[in-house]
């Protein structure tokens, strides 16, 4: 198996033990991003709005990375800290897409890393 680790310094460093993305056999996993500002290592929290662009930027960089865009990806999976928050971050999200759009879940927990309102990570495929 070809296994390479995915490292973006326009992306927030990890938190934990683990990579921000893991490249195997031209498949990127992609660990959940919250919107920390890579910049500054502040949350972004103003809005859900602005929360979810965040995430969004901090995905982009780690898949610019790894050569890929949005594109690529082929799945996400979207953790909400409530789902009334749902339909504005899921406005956000689709600006992200214009077709052929990647299978999703999107689930409420009970509480995400940071009290953040939502954590989104990617699978994409060259």
């Amino acid at each position: 198996m070809e296994k390479r680790i995915i490292t973006s310094p326009n992306a927030p460093a990890p938190i934990g033990p683990y990579s921000q993305a893991v490249l195997a056999n031209g498949t990127l996993y992609c660990s959940g991003q919250i919107a920390i500002n890579p910049a500054t290592g502040e949350l972004v929290q103003e809005n859900i709005q602005a929360e979810t662009k965040q995430v969004m930027a901090n995905i982009k960089a780690v898949l610019n990375e790894a050569d890929m865009d949005f594109g690529h990806i082929v799945k996400t999976s979207i953790f909400l800290s409530d789902m009334a928050l749902f339909s504005e971050v899921n406005e956000v999200y689709a600006t992200y897409f214009s077709s052929d759009f990647p299978a999703r879940e999107t689930v409420a927990v009970k509480t995400l890393p940071k009290n953040v309102n939502v954590e989104i990570s990617v699978i994409a495929v060259k």
